[in-house]
């Protein structure tokens, strides 16, 4: 590293002054004009003279503009301006140099040569040789030195002891020096680097002034005899005390390696409390907690916290400062304490919602449970913004009486804002002894979502029932008239011949009364008495059956998409009824998709654990088979959605449907053992899902139960002899089977109730061969009529007639089964069909 020696301050060494063309070609020009001028000036007969004078100007002019062109020779044209800028260089404090890319100084300002101790003249030293003899700053020297060779910043502080003889030291305190270097940008090629060189003792001094006290005040929070720490919004301790970590048994020194949670050292409880703060933009809010922390070995410490959250102008909370004291028992008044603890334990964990209310109507304390209730329950928030909007007036209204009376008046209902679907009951209780004492009030709030919910389902299913019964009932007394019409005109047809002009009339009597009976059959099938035909079948194989069917009665607009899941499992159902359900959904999806659509049926196995998060208050955990159907029509608003199933309620247009259709939809599955499902919503279609209990074959029983089919019956005599006790209470209905059975060679004894039957059986016990008896009659039914026969000993065969199902009276039948059953309505030759084979039987 070389060194030079300046000619004046600021100047710049001369080795490396640069050639000025341009310059040489201006004194080329002069010289010129100035020989042309001495030409013609000059008598032209002195030639001798003139040539002379010219070989000198022109040896001039070379000289000249050589020296010119290579630098020697300079015109200094701007000397005023060359000294302001020096005099800019040394009026700035910091000392600066610049060097070639050889690291010689070809520049340097006043504080800089004041630095090195050079006057006006002397030898100028770069900042590489400044420091050269002190070993602990030459390392950093050198790594700037590289990084201005590579054309790149860099900065150094170091350390100058007090009395040193390094650049810079002070004779009586230490010195911190700031050394920096940066490239330079120059034309040419040329690469310069300025070099600065700051005392940033000052600076240094100020940061360990703050260091210090930083340090004190950590050492006194430490040390402090209560515990503190700091969190913010999102739950991670920023900071925490000695105090409180040798409570706690953290050891402090981990604390800064791994970031603590509020979990880790406070119950769930506490960390809820601490963190349900209402927003207060631009605002401080103050809150005393009563909560227990987590020690390391798993203890509870019962504390008291003051917690501290400061708010930005957006609201937004920063970190938080929480004095935390402990809550000893070794003192007087311990047992106070001990019932203070244990109320504050039950306050914070209890699972009803208690809060107390100030005059403001704000939360001024609350526990988990209130705190959990949305995002609006928040210790400072207003009580009112937890309910819904619909809602708030009302609340508001009993508050203000609670304030002003105690508390005492009656609860209030509310729907919690943003979850309209939960609904909390308010109740008030008086804060103090005396009415108005404290001028505030505590509420509980209990939550009704799940009790709203299931009167919701308890009414519906008791409607439901209800209506099962009645129509149950009506479809009864409907079997016995439809009897007696579809009997007597069989009777009536047997006389007339079909070329009779009466044949006719009679045939659409029957037809019609046909029609009434199928109508009943639905109602029975919705209140779950009719007769069903159970067996065990595939459900795809069913749907895959109804194909055909189910294309014809959507039409061209409606697609039909059917999903079939894998391996789906054996049902045990009625296939002609489970038939006319999918048909009765088809037909009203149709329905709906005036425009067209899409009807997807879709099936699949449903485990237990699935269909336990189907609807547990309703349908009991077990293996299902699922039916689902989804349309793509207008959808159903919530009013309409909870009365479909209702008989005779419908949407359409007069003359367009019975209103029976879902009816018997859900009273065929719900006799089946199954449940049905509906979701809709208005624009997007309707989905129907159903639940069929899952069959399991026995193999042992199925091979025992498999008997070869029956050939196809002969036409058979339906004649027969013998003594039948006829036992009904309408008469239309015993008169028309009276006389149905004596036309077919029985003798028939005719008894309208249980009593009279007795009676006739007691007087023609040898002679009766086989009781004809109806189920429902007044005083004694079929069923206990049945049970005195036996009782007397009594093994005549019965046949039981009823509007009803068998199984809705077989639970009174005690376990008897040596019974036959024919259901209401039924024709002529339906009645001798069961006669005639309970007698050959």
């Amino acid at each position: 590293m070389d060194d030079t020696r300046a000619h004046a301050p600021g100047a710049l060494a001369p080795y490396k002054q640069r050639g000025q063309p341009l310059t040489a070609i201006v004194i080329a020009i002069c010289a010129g004009g100035a020989a042309l001028l001495l030409k013609r000036w000059f008598d032209p007969g002195s030639t001798h003279w003139m040539l002379g004078a010219l070989g000198v100007l022109a040896a001039l002019g070379l000289l000249s503009l050589l020296g010119t062109l290579a630098g020697f020779v300079h015109i200094r044209s701007m000397p005023r301006q060359r000294a302001f800028f020096d005099g800019l260089a040394d009026a700035i404090d910091e000392a600066f140099a610049v060097t070639d890319s050889r690291s010689r100084v070809i520049y340097a300002n006043g504080p800089y040569r004041a630095l090195i101790g050079l006057g006006g003249k002397g030898r100028m030293v770069g900042v590489e040789n400044l420091y050269s003899g002190h070993s602990d700053i030459s390392d950093r020297i050198y790594r700037l030195a590289q990084a201005a060779r590579e054309r790149r910043p860099a900065s150094e502080e170091f350390r100058l002891a007090a009395g040193s003889s390094a650049a810079g030291a002070k004779p009586d305190e230490p010195a911190w020096i700031r050394v920096s270097v940066a490239p330079i940008a120059a034309s040419l090629g040329q690469v310069y680097a300025l070099w600065r060189l700051a005392d940033v003792s000052a600076d240094r001094l100020r940061q360990e002034s703050a260091f210090s006290r930083l340090q004190y005040i950590i050492n006194y929070l430490d040390h402090a005899p209560a515990g503190f720490f700091s969190s913010d919004a999102a739950g991670r301790v920023l900071y925490i005390n000695a105090t409180l970590c040798s409570w706690l048994g953290i050891d402090i020194d981990q604390t800064m390696e791994s970031r603590l949670k509020l979990e880790d050292i406070a119950t769930i409880t506490g960390k809820q409390l601490l963190l349900g703060i209402a927003p207060k933009p631009g605002a401080a809010r103050t809150d005393t907690v009563d909560i227990e922390l987590k020690t390391k070995e798993g203890r509870l410490l019962p504390v008291r916290i003051i917690h501290r959250t400061d708010f930005d102008e957006a609201g937004r909370p920063q970190p938080s400062r929480s004095l935390i004291l402990k809550r000893s028992n070794s003192d007087e008044g311990a047992t106070a304490r001990e019932a203070e603890l244990q109320l504050s334990r039950l306050f914070n964990a209890a699972p009803i919602a208690i809060a107390q209310i100030d005059r403001s109507g704000r939360v001024t304390n609350a526990n988990v449970a209130f705190l959990k209730l949305n995002k609006a329950a928040k210790r400072g928030a207003p009580l009112t913004d937890i309910a819904a909007e619909p809602f708030r007036a009302n609340l508001s209204d009993s508050l203000r009486q609670s304030l002003r009376r105690g508390g005492q008046i009656a609860p209030v209902d509310i729907a919690l804002a943003g979850e309209q679907a939960r609904t909390v009951q308010i109740f008030f209780a008086p804060a103090g002894q005396d009415v108005g004492e404290t001028g505030q009030t505590i509420v509980y709030a209990v939550e009704t979502t799940e009790h709203r919910a299931l009167e919701v389902q308890l009414a519906q299913s008791q409607k439901m029932q209800a209506i099962g019964q009645l129509a149950g009932g009506v479809a009864h007394d409907f079997n016995n008239v439809l009897t007696a019409i579809i009997g007597f005109s069989d009777l009536l047809l047997a006389r007339h011949r079909p070329t009779d002009p009466a044949f006719a009339d009679i045939m659409n009597i029957k037809q019609n009364a046909n029609r009434a009976a199928n109508l009943v059959r639905q109602l029975l099938a919705f209140s779950r008495r009719q007769t069903l035909r159970p067996e065990v079948l595939s459900l795809t194989d069913a749907i895959s059956d109804l194909g055909n069917l189910l294309s014809r009665l959507l039409g061209e607009k409606v697609e039909l998409k059917v999903v079939h899941g894998r391996d789906v499992g054996l049902v045990k159902i009625d296939v002609n009824q489970f038939e006319q359900v999918i048909v009765n959904l088809a037909v009203n999806a149709r329905d709906a998709m005036t425009k067209g659509g899409t009807l997807t049926v879709r099936t699949a196995n449903v485990t237990v654990e699935e269909s336990k998060l189907v609807s547990p208050d309703l349908m009991p955990p077990g293996e299902y088979v699922l039916c689902e159907l989804e349309d793509t029509g207008t959808g159903m608003p919530p009013e309409v959605l909870e009365k479909i199933y209702e008989p005779f309620f419908s949407t359409k247009e007069v003359g367009k449907g019975t209103g029976l259709g879902l009816s018997t939809v859900y009273g065929i599955v719900k006799q089946t053992g199954g449940f049905i499902f509906c979701e809709s919503e208005v624009g997007r279609g309707t989905k129907f899902r159903i639940y069929l209990p899952r069959h399991h074959k026995d193999p042992s029983r199925e091979e025992e139960g498999a008997k070869p089919e029956d050939p196809k019956p002969k036409k058979q005599d339906l004649t027969g002899k013998g003594t039948v006790l006829l036992v009904e209470d309408e008469d239309a209905v015993r008169a028309f089977a009276s006389r149905a059975l004596a036309s077919r060679g029985y003798h028939v004894l005719e008894a309208d109730s249980g009593e009279t039957a007795l009676k006739l059986y007691e007087e023609n016990r040898e002679a009766i061969d086989l009781v004809l008896s109806d189920v429902v009659m007044p005083e004694m039914d079929g069923p206990t009529l049945l049970r005195e026969l036996r009782r007397r000993g009594s093994k005549t065969r019965i046949v039981f007639i009823s509007g009803y199902a068998e199984d809705a009276f077989e639970k009174n039948l005690e376990g008897q089964t040596d019974f036959a059953f024919l259901p209401k309505p039924f024709t002529l030759k339906q009645l001798a069909e069961a006669v005639k084979k309970a007698m050959e039987s």
